[in-house]
């Protein structure tokens, strides 16, 4: 049977590397769909050198959306920030529905009817409609 010392040490050790494994944001449902599910991988918004924001794309009610949250980190060093969501289509050239919102931890794009298009979600750091030059934006992998 293992000693109290030897397992106050392990968990001692352990500790740490739990502290260091970032937390995943838990994704709300956008208005009006109870039900959505992640397609395609995760993007980073990264600004100034730091992680911004996550951003990845749904489909759910017959729609896809874009989602973007604003990481802990960023929202403890910065006292404002504006972030914005949208579905772009056309090989990451026309903007559909976005959203956007100031000191926002997440926002989700309008649902995009466009389930039968090849798309990917925006995310990007200003007020939009479209990001403007100046602005940093990442885009998920395109899905079809």
């Amino acid at each position: 049977m293992p000693s109290f010392a030897k397992i106050a040490a392990v968990a001692a050790l352990a500790a740490p590397m739990l502290l260091a494994i970032p937390a995943t944001a838990n994704a709300s449902t956008p208005t009006g769909c109870s039900s959505v599910t992640q397609i395609g991988s995760t993007a980073y918004l990264n600004v100034g050198g730091q992680t911004m924001a996550s951003v990845k794309q749904f489909k759910g009610c017959g729609k896809n959306y874009s989602y973007l949250y604003v990481w802990d980190g960023y929202r403890s060093s910065h006292s404002s920030w504006d972030v914005c969501a949208a579905i772009v289509t056309g090989g990451g050239h026309d903007v559909q529905d976005p959203m956007c919102g100031h000191n926002s931890v997440e926002v989700w794009s309008q649902g995009a009817a466009t389930l039968s298009q090849c798309t990917q979600a925006l995310g990007f750091n200003g007020t939009g409609p479209i990001p403007y030059p100046g602005d940093v934006a990442v885009k998920t992998d395109v899905r079809c």
